[in-house]
C-alpha cells in the first residue's frame, strides 16, 4: 500500500481547493479521499484498494465501488492519471507532468522512472480519424 497522507484541517482544505480548482463537487468522499491522495503535497501512486484500505483505517465509510468512481472521477477532471500495467492492476498518479515509471513485477509497486533519461525521437502516425492523446511508457522489473 502507497503511503497517504493524514487527515487533518490541513490536508482536508488542500484537498477542497484541489477539487474546486477542477470545478468538482466537494462531497465528504471526495475531499476524504483526494486529502489521502494529495493533501500532504506529495506524488504517489496510489491503487484503487490501497485508498480504500487507508479510508478504512481513518474510519472513513466509504465503498471500494465508490473510491473507483471518484478516482475516475478524478483522472476525467485531470487531476490524476491511471496508469494500467496489465488488464487487472492500474494505479492513480498524482504527478501530472509526463513521465515514464518502473513497474516491479515481484512486489507490484509502481515508481517513477528518471524523466532525464527516457529520449522518444519518434512515434508512429495515428490512423486516420485518430489522435495521440498519450504516451505511457512502462519499464516492467523483476529483482536479480
Amino acid at each position: 500500500m502507497s503511503d497517504f497522507a493524514n487527515l487533518s484541517p490541513q490536508t482536508t482544505k488542500a484537498a477542497s481547493q484541489w477539487l474546486a480548482g477542477a470545478m468538482l463537487r466537494p462531497t465528504r468522499q471526495r475531499v476524504t479521499l483526494a486529502a489521502l491522495l494529495m493533501g500532504d503535497g506529495m506524488d504517489r501512486h496510489a491503487t484503487a484498494e490501497g485508498l480504500f484500505a487507508a479510508a478504512a483505517v481513518c474510519d472513513e465509510r466509504v465503498s471500494l465501488a465508490t473510491v473507483y468512481n471518484t478516482l475516475r472521477a478524478f483522472c476525467a477532471a485531470g487531476l490524476l492519471r491511471e496508469i494500467t500495467v496489465d488488464g487487472a492492476k492500474s494505479y492513480f498518479d498524482t504527478d501530472m507532468c509526463d513521465h515514464p515509471h518502473f513497474y516491479w513485477e515481484d512486489t507490484a509497486e509502481l515508481t517513477d522512472a528518471p524523466r532525464e533519461a527516457l529520449d522518444i525521437r519518434s512515434l508512429p502516425s495515428a490512423p486516420s480519424g485518430g489522435q495521440i492523446v498519450a504516451v505511457d511508457v512502462v519499464i516492467r522489473l523483476r529483482r536479480n
